[in-house]
């Protein structure tokens, strides 16, 4: 059975969020066209604790965008966003979530980041997403979301590492770009892990 996973449609990455990428709610039209073409659905939201250590504001002498290590791994760090129970952790109001079947909350460790769906960035904790996924009779993933150089990305790659065939429906991203040529980097980099990368036109 195919399965399509919405990755982080959540306010805070939208235009007005605490994390905007650029027109992010564009990916919302592109979801409600696609969710009823498929039997299951899921979603995953980030869900940060007030105080997670990806949150510049976290730290001393660490400013939004900076690269420093969490946990012995490399961290962007972010503005506040996605902060449980907040507005900016729900999702986009215009998302037709009804036939959302699961939610998959990600992020909840104050001291590790979680950009993929299925683990947190040490892939010390899995988020249950790969055994509800397995135990449905998933084989083929459809992944589109927000935002394309770290969650879909990062996401779409542990799909491929765990077995899943992955596509990507690229017309249902948007990216950071962080620093010029991430998102097409992203891409490329999802492609030479075996994603294919599809239009949502092309999905019957």
């Amino acid at each position: 059975m195919n399965a399509l996973i919405l990755v982080d449609i959540q306010n805070d990455f939208c235009p007005g969020g605490a994390l905007p990428v650029a027109n992010g709610d564009a990916v919302v039209t592109v979801a409600n066209r696609l969710i009823p073409k498929f039997e299951l659905v899921v979603a995953t939201q980030d869900w940060h604790p007030a105080n997670h250590k990806s949150f510049a504001s976290q730290h001393e002498r660490i400013n939004v965008g900076d690269e420093f290590t969490l946990g012995e791994l490399s961290q962007i760090a972010w503005p506040d966003h996605c902060v449980q129970g907040s507005t900016g952790a729900e999702f986009h109001p215009d998302l037709n979530i009804n036939k959302v079947r699961r939610v998959f909350q990600k992020g909840a460790n104050p001291e590790i980041d979680s950009y993929s769906g299925f683990f947190d960035n040490g892939h010390k904790q899995a988020t249950g997403l790969s055994d509800y996924l397995k135990e449905q009779s998933v084989t083929e993933l459809f992944v589109m979301g927000l935002a394309t150089d770290y969650c879909v990305k990062f996401t779409a790659l542990d799909g491929v590492k765990l077995g899943f065939k992955v596509n990507l429906i690229d017309d249902g991203c948007r990216g950071v770009d962080l620093s010029a040529g991430d998102i097409a980097n992203a891409i490329e980099e999802m492609k030479a892990a075996g994603v294919k990368a599809f239009q949502s036109a092309d999905i019957a």
